[in-house]
């Protein structure tokens, strides 16, 4: 690989040939500076592949196993966590919070249920009080901080993004019914029996592996943000985290199942297939059907609280992930539905076709969701269905 022309690898099934065709027009016209896709269908891999660089400098090429933090797409395989214990009986998502957590049930908090954390209806999208990234490594400082809290609306009503809670919140509850954090409960239930290589966190012995994340310009953002209601700040300000922070030894050691997934597209491709098929991916059932089912079940339109200044007109969230909708998110079947990360990354999940797509970055874009580079990867999928 000479200069600084990004080269493709991997598999492609010809049938596919619009896939490879975008990724590679990501590279050229979209600033894409390292990145991989993976496309499954029936549970087989029909696309892998990746290109350019894992660092900004433009020294290490982008490898087969490289791995990058996805930000918010590991939602969906902490939601997976949540809709396992559900499915086992262990878990009531209609049951109170405090039922499982009772100290959640402080300043007004006693009725908010399971199914409003899985959907950002909680009112707990951020911390009250100034909460710095060192803070939020604490796992029981920031629960503890969060089970106290007052919610910022009443809970149930609306949606508004839980952009850093969400891990926590979820987690704790996990962890409540379990015994294990959500990350030691993916790699026991999931990860580890199907051999996918995604963490929460990054294990030390693996940081050889991890892209340098690199920060979009903070220019349209920065300027939005003076503009914010104090919850949506609160979401998204506080602490303020980026790719520095997430390129730090502290970051990966970290806990935090909102944000801090790391894995190949591979990895996100088959955790997001395992809602596709519905409920069986590798030849291993995961999840009964009626629960894969009711991962997507909608709990209402709105324009939302956080994010709604990013979207035209209204989003829906299921439990756990959102769905397409009309805007197409994630393609032109609306009760497709999936998760996408800060600046670009995303997981993918369409029953109906029996597909899913898993999609990573290093290079940041401007966009909180539906970045270019992953919707043209989206609707050349699509396209060759």
């Amino acid at each position: 690989m000479s200069g600084h022309e990004a080269q493709v690898h991997g598999h492609c099934d010809p049938r596919f040939a619009a896939v490879r065709a975008a990724f590679e027009e990501n590279f050229r016209e979209r600033g894409e500076l390292g990145a991989a896709v993976a496309v499954t269908l029936n549970g087989e891999t029909v696309v892998d592949l990746w290109g350019g660089w894992a660092d900004a400098a433009r020294t290490r090429p982008w490898e087969s196993g490289t791995l990058v933090n996805v930000w918010s797409t590991t939602k969906g395989p902490v939601a997976l966590c949540a809709h396992i214990l559900a499915d086992r009986g262990l878990l009531d998502l209609d049951a109170p919070v405090a039922a499982y957590w009772p100290e959640f049930a402080a300043a007004g908090k006693e009725k908010v249920l399971v199914r409003h954390l899985l959907s950002h209806r909680a009112g707990l999208c951020g911390l009250r009080e100034p909460h710095t990234a060192a803070e939020l490594y604490d796992w029981e400082l920031t629960t503890g901080r969060l089970a106290a809290m007052a919610p910022w609306w009443e809970p149930g009503t609306r949606s508004g993004y839980h952009a850093l809670t969400y891990g926590h919140l979820v987690g704790e509850v996990v962890r409540r019914v379990s015994g294990l954090r959500p990350g030691a409960f993916l790699e026991r239930e999931v990860t580890g029996p199907l051999g996918i290589d995604f963490t929460l966190g990054l294990p030390e012995k693996e940081a050889h592996r991890a892209a340098e994340l690199v920060q979009a310009p903070f220019g349209e953002r920065s300027a939005a943000a003076g503009k914010l209601p104090p919850a949506a700040l609160a979401a998204l300000a506080n602490p303020a985290v980026g790719a520095a922070e997430a390129c730090t030894p502290e970051w990966r050691a970290a806990e935090i199942p909102a944000a801090n997934g790391h894995g190949t597209a591979r990895a996100v491709a088959a955790l997001y297939g395992v809602f596709a098929g519905r409920g069986t991916y590798g030849g291993r059932r995961v999840l009964s059907p009626e629960a894969a089912e009711r991962v997507r079940e909608g709990q209402g339109r709105c324009r939302d609280l956080v994010i709604g200044a990013g979207f035209e007109g209204e989003t829906e969230a299921g439990l756990g992930l959102w769905l397409s909708g009309p805007h197409g998110s994630y393609g032109p079947n609306p009760r497709a539905f999936g998760h996408d990360g800060l600046g670009g990354s995303c997981g993918l999940a369409d029953p109906e076709a029996g597909m899913s797509v898993g999609y990573v970055m290093n290079r940041m874009g401007q966009r909180i969701a539906d970045d270019p580079r992953k919707m043209a990867l989206v609707d050349a999928v699509y396209r060759a269905l």
